[in-house]
């Protein structure tokens, strides 16, 4: 009977290198036995000092999701991905967004591409949600915060009037209007009073209360 491989005890999560050392004790080199198992495709490397094992000997994926939270932190999955998790956008969304209170950041990894935007630290955990997947739990934001970090960072939101911000959600985001109505609106009052797009989150609030 063969040896089970140690390192699908760490499949699921992502770990770092003295993890992985673990799993095979009294080793001379533990960082070329890392470096081995990179080469045979049973280790994947998403940063320094940071590593999934592979889908092929794990038997599932390692969640995106929960690989961003490990990735670059403090942060929570946000923006488009978030929206369109929450089913709240149509479109495929290829990049994994999310926010941070460190500076903007992008990851270019194996497993795709994450994204890290900055905000104030006041602003950070508002709205905040834990998330599970398969027994993994992540950080993510809610679907109001999702629509207010998407609004913070992008330059070109309409604020002169709550039409023209209605025509940007529906038009620009492509944003499902009649879900609208449920979320909750004093999750933007609160971003709005973290004192960023003040103007703009006033007219959210009145499409919201509709």
């Amino acid at each position: 009977m063969s040896k089970k491989n140690p390192l699908i005890q760490l499949a699921g999560v992502p770990v770092s290198g003295s993890e992985i050392k673990v799993c095979f004790p009294g080793l001379a080199s533990p960082e070329k036995k890392i470096q081995a198992l990179e080469q045979s495709g049973e280790l994947i490397r998403l940063k320094r000092n940071l590593f999934i094992v592979s889908q092929e000997l794990a038997g599932k994926e390692t969640d995106a999701s929960l690989c961003a939270n490990h990735l670059y932190g403090p942060s929570y999955v946000s923006l488009q991905w978030a929206l369109r998790y929450y089913g709240l956008i149509p479109e495929q969304v290829f990049t994994l967004t999310s926010v941070t209170t460190k500076r903007s950041r992008t990851f270019h990894t194996p497993i795709g591409t994450f994204s890290y935007r900055q905000v104030p630290s006041a602003y950070f955990p508002i709205g905040l949600e834990s998330m599970e997947e398969g027994g993994i739990h992540f950080l993510m934001a809610s679907p109001e915060k999702a629509l207010c970090d998407t609004i913070l960072q992008d330059k070109f939101v309409p604020h002169q009037s709550v039409k023209a911000l209605a025509v940007y959600l529906e038009e620009d985001l492509r944003l499902d209007m009649d879900v609208l109505p449920r979320l909750d609106a004093g999750t933007v009052r609160e971003c709005r009073e973290a004192g960023r797009k003040v103007q703009i989150f006033d007219h959210l609030i009145k499409i919201i209360q509709s």
